[in-house]
């Protein structure tokens, strides 16, 4: 650190005004700190998002002891802080509701305190979006150590995705006839060990992100949660933060335009979830980045699938950690990745990897033999999305991706719900299911719920997928041909709120094509006639959401949030 750089935390402990020192000092006194705690230590926040309400992270409460193990090491001085969670499996509606409530209170907490590293405890999927666009608002140095996969699951002699394993209650309810009592060992053989999902879903697919941004120590994101190695890196990422706090390598100086591109491109080669364009847009946001929705077809949809992971393959984290991980992956797709990007241990990426070795090459794949030519997630334009919608090809079925269908449409979650296993609904296979209200502001939130259920007769005739619309989200476990993230979204008034039942709707991934067969005469007639539903809150942080929040195409953050304020405090206490 320059000597003209004083510690942020010396504006609290060690500035000219005396009384105000004296006050923050003996305050945490009561903790029994030693002088030297306050002379000159690099104060580190570790950012915990453990919860009991949040399974996915049960176990970050130890490994908050082992960061602090690590900073200690180093010279610093460890301060834990708790911030709001969010469990994917529990909350309701959607976590995605209070994505952005969690990264005000990551923002505030950090700018409001005597900080001057953090290192970011994540797992279950917004954990990780949600305290790193906190953290991008201040731009201090800040390190990421994700809390991993869980084992791999074990069910009657078979392996078994967390995750994955929810989409398929229906059809083994209606096809393999399970029972409860079925259920109830397959949960319990599903979720064998402390950590996050086990397929490639959204929370993998977030802490490849890290990494691939540069923001954990090389080869952290791929370890499972279980494995002792995980508890060693999160004690190397106590040592380097203080390192960094040293070195003044701000997240602005490691979260430049040509990272985000890393990411797109990495996300693309793993086969990750469409969450990773809702997440990254926003993370964009915050640092001042221009990343548009466009960039991840330009950037990702050309990329081959390189990881034979679940769901757009068979295996799961554990087998992937064990083939070599996600080093593997980023040294086969370094001809198409950004080498000279500097990353959180001071080194860049081509200097990071060029060592890894992969270990089964039937899971991780190279780029002379992918599993598939062209995995990146599309980007769709046409008069049903004019802001644009994403598929995920590689979780798609082949001979749906040029498909034209009759719309069935269902106004709202409920009414799917109500009417899609009605024996009398007028849906056949090649039907196009259109499901509105799930959009950010019309849920609110963006559930994962576009990948719906099949109706029950047609899962009987051995229907596996058919071509389902939405303005939300799908879970990164999830498969099926699944345009989602439809913008504007039907709540303000998109083309989506104008589908009809019987109307002709065309899907062609190849040329990025979803277009309504409706003349647009017939469309502003329609427009003209249409009420906006009432909004789903009146008071409250939901009612701030629903007036504040952009669309989907944008990221979805709230729009007074966009940008940072830097970590600067321009009054204080007392």
């Amino acid at each position: 650190m320059s000597e003209k750089k004083k510690l942020r935390s010396s504006e609290w402990f060690n500035s000219d005004n005396k009384k105000m020192n004296f006050v923050h000092r003996s305050w945490l006194r009561n903790q029994g700190y030693p002088d030297d705690y306050f002379e000159g230590k690099p104060v580190i926040g570790i950012c915990n998002t453990w919860s009991d309400l949040t399974p996915c992270n049960g176990h970050l409460r130890q490994f908050a002891e082992v960061v602090k193990r690590g900073i200690l090491e180093a010279g610093g001085f460890p301060m834990e802080f708790p911030v709001m969670s969010l469990g994917e499996t529990i909350m309701k509606p959607t976590t995605m509701l209070f994505r952005n409530l969690a990264s005000m209170d990551t923002e505030e907490s950090i700018r409001a305190n005597p900080l001057d590293g953090i290192v970011l405890l994540t797992g279950c999927d917004k954990t990780t979006p949600s305290t790193l666009m906190g953290a991008c608002s201040v731009d201090l140095p800040t390190i990421v150590v994700p809390g991993g996969p869980m084992l791999s699951g074990r069910f009657r002699g078979e392996k078994i995705g967390s995750g994955s394993m929810n989409w398929m209650v229906k059809e083994k309810q209606s096809n393999e006839a399970f029972t409860d009592a079925d259920f109830r060992e397959a949960e319990v053989c599903l979720a064998r060990s402390i950590g996050h999902c086990n397929t490639m879903g959204t929370a993998s697919t977030m802490a490849t992100m890290v990494e691939a941004l540069g923001l954990t120590l090389p080869g952290f994101s791929s370890i499972p949660a279980a494995d002792s190695r995980k508890k060693m890196y999160a004690q190397l990422s106590g040592r380097r933060i203080v390192e960094m706090v040293k070195e003044d390598l701000t997240l602005s100086k490691i979260l430049t335009r040509k990272a985000f591109e890393n990411a797109i491109v990495t996300n693309s080669g793993v086969g990750g979830s469409t969450n990773l364009i809702i997440h990254l847009t926003a993370i964009a946001g915050r640092m001042g980045v221009d990343l548009k929705l466009e960039d991840f077809d330009i950037h990702g949809s050309k990329i081959p699938l390189l990881v034979n992971l679940k769901p757009s393959g068979k295996y799961l984290m554990e087998d992937f950690y064990y083939a070599g991980g996600l080093p593997v992956v980023l040294k086969n797709l370094m001809p198409l990745l950004h080498k000279d990007v500097i990353t959180v241990n001071g080194t860049t990426m081509a200097e990071n990897y060029k060592d890894a070795i992969c270990y089964e090459e039937d899971v991780i794949r190279t780029l002379d033999d992918p599993l598939k030519n062209e995995a990146g997630i599309a980007v769709l334009k046409g008069n049903l999305c004019e802001n644009g919608s994403v598929i995920k090809p590689s979780a798609a079925s082949l001979h749906l991706m040029k498909h034209r269908g009759k719309a069935v449409v269902f106004e709202t979650m409920e009414d799917y719900h109500s009417r899609i296993d009605d024996p009398d609904l007028d849906i056949d296979k090649d039907s196009v299911i259109v499901l509105k209200g799930v959009g950010p502001k019309g849920y609110p939130g963006m559930p994962e719920v576009g990948n719906v259920d099949l109706p029950e007769k047609l899962i009987r005739q051995g229907v596996k997928d058919m071509v389902r619309i939405s303005d939300g989200r799908m879970s990164g476990t999830a498969g099926g041909t699944v345009v989602l993230h439809v913008s504007p979204e039907s709540t303000v008034g998109g083309t989506l709120a104008l589908v009809e039942n019987g109307d002709m709707i065309e899907l062609d991934v190849e040329n990025r094509k979803l277009h309504l067969d409706v003349s647009d005469e017939e469309l502003v007639r329609r427009k003209k006639v249409w009420v906006a539903p009432e909004p789903m809150a009146k008071r409250g942080y939901v009612k701030l959401y629903i007036d504040h929040v952009e669309q989907a195409d944008k990221g979805a953050d709230l729009d007074f949030l966009v940008g940072g304020s830097g970590s600067k405090v321009e009054r204080d206490s007392h």
